[in-house]
């Protein structure tokens, strides 16, 4: 069921800024974590307590007593999702589901990339915990209720070989889609890092087939950058947009 006026935060977080996202359902209070990566403390003492950086954006109250002025029941966190593997996407994990005792969501093609996480992270000279396992699979194409929110799960690989960009249905506005690495204002997810399964045809076909027939107003939270729209990236998107040429598939530097 599409939720109506969803509360949606962002949190840039690691070295790497990535986009860990938070999604409230405002009338039940039913809260999802997508892509919960690094700085679980920084996520888990704003969700809980109001406390510390806060998010670096919100379209939502701010502290118990605008909730209380909106109506909005306490805050219970009912799922994390993930849109893929790599480490900056999934190395908290654990401690995210040690602090909230809920299932962890990962399309199974990405089982064996989530396996590389640590090793991943060393390369950047920091240690992330003993790798989550997932508690249920992504199925493309499936409508999964989680809690109060319904997201449709697109299994949209070339990124990583698991990768999904999860549909958030809206009642009252438009759609709000997190992609991970699939796509990016004004660019694409790489595909040359090692034991991914990237593959750049692949990917622009996942976007072409599974993002474009979005609707243009269907809001964009790439793993990385600033937010943009499907219709804005299907005009412009150098690589993979009209302006590519007429829909061709380009090849190029990777952000």
């Amino acid at each position: 069921m599409a939720v109506k006026d969803p509360w949606v935060e962002y949190f840039m977080v690691g070295i790497l800024q990535m986009r860990c996202s938070v999604v409230t359902d405002r009338a039940t209070g039913d809260t999802v974590i997508i892509d919960g990566g690094a700085e679980p403390e920084r996520i888990i003492q704003w969700i809980d307590e109001f406390s510390g950086q806060g998010p670096d954006w919100t379209n939502g109250p701010q502290s118990f007593a605008e909730m209380k002025e909106m109506n909005i029941p306490s805050r219970k966190v009912v799922a994390l999702l993930n849109t893929h593997a790599h480490f900056d996407h999934s190395g908290h994990i654990p401690d995210l589901k040690d602090r909230y005792q809920v299932d962890w969501y990962l399309h199974p093609d990405d089982t064996f990339l989530q396996t590389l996480a640590q090793k991943s992270a060393l390369r950047y000279g920091f240690q992330i915990p003993e790798p989550a396992v997932a508690d249920v699979d992504l199925i493309a194409d499936q409508l999964l209720d989680v809690g109060a929110l319904t997201f449709e799960i697109r299994h949209t690989p070339g990124h990583t070989l698991g990768g999904c960009s999860l549909l958030l249905l809206v009642e009252d506005g438009p759609d709000h889609l997190f992609v991970g690495d699939t796509l990016f204002a004004g660019s694409v997810g790489r595909t040359d890092l090692p034991d991914t399964g990237g593959d750049f045809s692949v990917l622009a076909h996942s976007i072409h087939t599974q993002l474009w027939p979005l609707d243009p107003s269907t809001l964009v939270y790439p793993g990385h950058g600033p937010m943009t729209t499907i219709g804005h990236e299907k005009e412009t998107n150098p690589f993979v947009g009209d302006s590519s040429g007429a829909g061709t598939y380009t090849i190029g530097k990777y952000s």
